[in-house]
């Protein structure tokens, strides 16, 4: 098994959450051209706690202070293949698997190689253990090139995925979220290939289960 090593960040987040964007069911797809107001994967998932009275009498509050705004905490565990060829991001409440373009797609395809379906089916098993019925599939190139060639090719690697995952997915009612955004929201630095590689990605983000 590839050696992984583990990272975890706890992060405050505000009420922000993704505008626009098209839904669709399992068996059809539909180019999407309205971006997040945040990158995608970013919105908080976090319950926020419980309602606080600030009259309540036994709140310890200077006289004329006031509570602060409630910060709502996204502990996020994050589980990175050594090479960096996958990667899974884990909150309180979703679980975002990222597949590096590389290890599913020949060099500016959006054809399968021989291994990706298996790499998708696996992820589609787990998809199913959590009775997930909402599921998305974003896709993402580097800056390399025009950024409508880079939207066209990364919404083409999501519709493949999508595709995929459709024939493992077998949850009733499951729909599908399948966007690409080009260079968008990259994650690693494209100024040198490693991190251009790492940018050029397919996620897929699912709510986790009970267990």
């Amino acid at each position: 098994m590839t050696t992984r090593h583990r990272a975890a960040a706890a992060t405050a987040v505000s009420a922000l959450v993704i505008a626009g964007g098209s839904v669709i069911g399992a068996g059809s797809a539909h180019a999407d051209d309205v971006k997040p107001s945040v990158p995608p994967g970013t919105e908080p998932s976090a319950a926020a706690p419980v309602a606080i009275d600030s009259n309540a009498p036994g709140l310890k509050i200077p006289q004329g202070g006031t509570l602060a705004p409630v910060k709502v905490l996204d502990i996020a565990e994050v589980v990175e293949d050594l090479g960096g060829e996958q990667r899974r991001q884990e909150t309180n409440e979703t679980v975002m698997m990222a597949l590096q373009a590389e290890v599913l797609f020949p060099e500016d395809s959006a054809v399968f190689n021989a291994q990706a379906a298996a790499r998708i089916q696996a992820i589609g098993n787990e998809i199913n253990q959590s009775k997930a019925t909402r599921i998305r599939v974003f896709g993402f190139t580097d800056d390399q090139g025009s950024y409508e060639h880079g939207k066209e090719l990364s919404k083409q690697r999501a519709d493949a995925v999508h595709a995929e995952l459709t024939k493992t997915v077998t949850n009733p009612g499951v729909v599908f979220d399948v966007r690409g955004y080009s260079e968008d929201y990259p994650i690693a630095d494209n100024s040198t290939e490693e991190g251009r590689k790492k940018n050029r990605r397919v996620e897929i983000t699912f709510p986790r289960g009970a267990g």
